[in-house]
């Protein structure tokens, strides 16, 4: 993946959980941050809509660094 320079502040997230057997709807915010299998690792934009995505997966996705 290339590496883009930004002034922004960036967040490293993993995918921890499997979205098999999950609501449709949390397989949908896992493609929204770039994820979708299992040990996926991706950086993104630290903003509020991506904090609440992040809220609500908690339990299949964990921020490796901010």
């Amino acid at each position: 993946m290339a590496q883009v320079k930004t002034d922004k502040a960036m967040i490293l997230i993993k995918q921890i959980g499997s979205p098999i057997r999950r609501d449709p709807r949390q397989k949908l915010y896992l493609k929204s941050l770039g994820l979708g299998k299992m040990n996926r690792e991706r950086q993104v934009i630290d903003n509020p809509s991506t904090r609440g995505l992040l809220d609500k997966l908690r339990h299949m996705v964990v921020v490796v660094e901010q």
